[in-house]
Parts: structure tokens; sequence; C-alpha cells
């Protein structure tokens, strides 16, 4: 069964980078209503750059957890402007042996 991948890229000062961070890691999960499966964030603090990618197990889990992340705010910490939102099928995901 395809899994689905919503990745969103943000210019982000340190300060709002490790607010995101933070509410991320404290919230021990997914908000209510998003059925997320995975959460990776990654981070390019010298060009001030964040990705956040979230899967999903299914395209309409996708659909109801954009909705739900289109309603959020960013973190009040430092500034943050997203620059970009993609979805993806996710076709391929292997670990080293």
């Amino acid at each position: 069964m395809a899994e689905y991948a919503r990745v969103v890229t943000f210019d982000a000062d340190e300060a709002a980078i490790e607010a995101l961070v933070s509410e991320i890691s404290s919230a021990g999960g997914p908000p209510p209503g998003i059925a997320a499966k995975r959460i990776t964030v990654l981070a390019d603090r010298a060009a001030g750059r964040i990705v956040v990618a979230v899967r999903f197990g299914s395209e309409e889990d996708l659909r109801t957890g954009a909705a739900a992340f289109e309603a959020m705010s960013p973190p009040q910490a430092g500034t943050m402007r997203r620059i970009s939102v993609d979805e993806y099928e996710v076709v391929l995901e292997q670990e080293a042996p």
C-alpha cells in the first residue's frame, strides 16, 4: 500500500528553528486529527532553512493532515516564512544493511 509525504520548506532564524523542534518533540505525537505516521525535521542552520516532512498512510490522510497543518500558526519565537509545500507518493524507502 502506498504512503504519502507532505514536505514543507521554511526560511527560519535560529530561534524559530529551536521553537519548532521543541514544539514538535514535546507534543509526543501528531496533533489531534492528523493521522501522521512519521515526521522528519531537517535543518540547515547556516542557510536559515528548515524542512519538515510528514508521512501519511494514505492519500486521504495526507489531505486531512494538510488541511489541519494549513490552519496552524508558526511558533511565536523567531521569524519563520514558508517558502514551499510539496506532496509526494513514497515509492521507495530502503535502510542500509
